[in-house]
């Protein structure tokens, strides 16, 4: 398994992309890498185009980006997935079982950080070991509907809808980054 989270939505054109490219700009100077894929992906298509305008403003070049369908594979080598959605969520543990532990919605999982205490630092696994700090947190988050853990879908709305969208996922990925930092 490879300290890689890997960020999964409906068809990989539009949240996981963002997500991807967004992600890899604020975890940038950790020990991961970042990947997305999607439950109903078909491989080889570009990013939706309001989600490559939003991921010009990252290191990366959005024009490189081909969606892909997420696999087993790809599931048990990511030592953290990260789904837009609930639905997605079980999908994703519906390929793959034993990523059970491993597998959250984005937003559940930037709550978990937000609770979890300092995770001890495991060698060369700071990822890991975050995970592992916000599973234990997991009994202290309250139950919530779907609105708090579900990422909105942008697809067929503008521009500002897709920023938006962006906006939330740097909101959660930066206390998952401040998680995986301590753990380091």
């Amino acid at each position: 398994m490879a300290d890689r989270i890997l960020f999964v939505c409906h068809a990989n054109l539009c949240r996981s992309p963002m997500a991807e490219f967004v992600a890899t700009d604020l975890l940038a100077k950790l020990p991961v890498t970042v990947a997305s894929a999607g439950t109903h992906a078909v491989d080889g298509h570009p990013m939706h185009p309001y989600a490559a305008e939003v991921a010009t403003g990252t290191s990366r070049d959005p024009e490189t980006f081909r969606s892909r369908r997420v696999t087993a594979d790809l599931l048990r080598d990511a030592a953290l997935v990260l789904t837009a959605t609930r639905g997605q969520r079980s999908t994703c543990v519906g390929l793959a079982p034993a990523t059970l532990h491993r597998v959250f919605t984005l937003r559940q999982f930037a709550r978990l950080a937000e609770l979890a205490a300092s995770p001890q630092a495991a060698t060369g696994a700071p990822l890991t070991a975050a995970v592992r700090a916000a599973t234990l947190a997991r009994g202290r988050l309250q139950p919530t509907t779907p609105a708090d853990d579900d990422l909105t879908d942008p697809l067929g709305n503008g521009l500002a809808e897709f920023r938006g969208c962006a906006r939330e996922i740097e909101r959660c990925v930066l206390p998952v980054a401040a998680l995986i930092e301590a753990a380091g």
